[in-house]
């Protein structure tokens, strides 16, 4: 490998290592961010939900900047200004975190709907690779936010606001790798026809959303309620946060390997419809057993989800016939996709409270699952999006 083609994937798997420690990073340090800031619970919640609304409703505009300065531009714009939205928030009361928190936010959906794209334009002939490397690293970068930002602010001493300012550093760092590539001629902007309407006449393109969304709501259900649905099961509040840990880390290697082996082949249905089937497997077993085996059921889960998610990215660069193509698809998919996956855990919060219990809302994530594997069955199929009418 040269040293052009080092940097070029170095860069681009640093990139997504910063797709979500800014908003992962948060949760570890909220009673900190709410005492200091005087913040209430539901303030302190609205900061992650503040953040997830950004990752839809921005990411439109993905599109948009890659037709002006191209995509290589794009990605490193919005690296400086994750970079600029976690020193922000550090820095003010209540409003200068949302403020900053938002911007960290919209930059991170931009680059969640350009980097399909960005595999499809540096990595045409290893695309179930790179987007396995890339999944794999966007929630490896998820999970060590969670687990680093404790034991590095013990290790520093400076507190939530310089803990969570440390994490523009990784950030800063990708821009500087990724520089080479917005300097490079191929990093114009792109030029052509704007396939936004024939992305939004198609059936595929919903199909994808759907997938999309639906994996994305379970994920950020398990994120939000999975250790306190153990906690009121009896089990000790490590424990519970252990499981959590270790149904984010076998997502790492799921993600990895799933793409690379789904790739080979034209069509991805079994695969998704397997990964929503294992899904189907590990909330029934916190359903029905919960402290049987809890940590089969979190493996099961993270394989599930982990293997949906990737899925998910691989048939949005897939499907399309080039990389404008690609980013229109995962605009609509991501955009939409993030709007559903937010309204996942106030639902199903209400749901429990509601019901009084947690069968209620563990069954109806199972029927959101059907639906999820009904819409990957009908993404996974072969198409090409861009050279025919679907």
């Amino acid at each position: 490998m040269s040293l052009r083609s080092a940097v070029l994937v170095a860069g681009f798997i640093l990139a997504a290592l910063n797709l979500r420690p800014a908003i992962a990073g948060v949760s570890p340090l909220l009673d900190e961010i709410m005492n200091d800031v005087g913040l209430s619970p539901a303030g302190g919640g609205a900061i992650t939900t503040v953040m997830v609304i950004c990752l839809g409703v921005f990411g439109p505009v993905a599109p948009l900047l890659a037709r002006r300065i191209g995509l290589d531009r794009m990605l490193l714009a919005g690296l400086l200004v994750i970079a600029s939205g976690v020193a922000l928030r550090a820095l003010g009361g209540a409003p200068v975190l949302y403020l900053g928190s938002a911007l960290a936010a919209t930059a991170i959906a931009a680059m969640n709907v350009a980097m399909p794209a960005v595999v499809k334009q540096h990595f045409p002939l290893r695309i179930n690779l790179m987007t396995g490397v890339y999944v794999s690293a966007v929630v490896a970068g998820a999970a060590t936010a969670s687990a680093v930002m404790i034991p590095l602010e013990h290790a520093t001493g400076y507190g939530w606001r310089g803990v969570s300012a440390l994490l523009a550093v990784p950030a800063l760092l990708a821009a500087l790798l990724w520089l080479p590539q917005a300097l490079a001629k191929q990093a114009g902007a792109q030029n052509g026809p704007r396939p936004i309407g024939m992305v939004l006449r198609s059936r595929v393109t919903w199909y994808v959303t759907a997938l999309m969304g639906l994996q994305s709501l379970t994920f950020y259900v398990v994120l939000a309620w999975l250790p306190t649905i153990f906690l009121d099961h009896g089990l000790p509040a490590d424990q519970a946060g252990y499981l959590l840990s270790l149904t984010n880390l076998v997502q790492v290697a799921t993600a990895l390997a799933v793409p690379v082996l789904a790739g080979r082949r034209a069509s991805q249905v079994p695969y998704v419809v397997g990964a929503g089937l294992l899904t189907v497997a590990g909330y029934l077993g916190v359903l029905l057993a919960p402290l049987a085996a809890p940590w089969l059921w979190m493996i099961v889960l993270g394989v599930g989800q982990g293997a949906s998610f990737a899925l998910a990215l691989l048939i949005i660069a897939l499907r399309p016939a080039d990389p404008a193509t690609v980013t229109a698809l995962s605009a609509v998919a991501q955009s939409v996709g993030y709007v559903i996956a937010a309204l996942g855990p106030m639902m199903f919060g209400l749901l429990r409270e509601v019901s009084g219990g947690w069968s209620v809302p563990l069954i109806a994530v199972l029927g959101v699952l059907a639906v999820q594997i009904l819409a990957g069955w009908f993404a996974g199929r072969p198409a090409t999006l861009g050279k025919a009418n679907l």
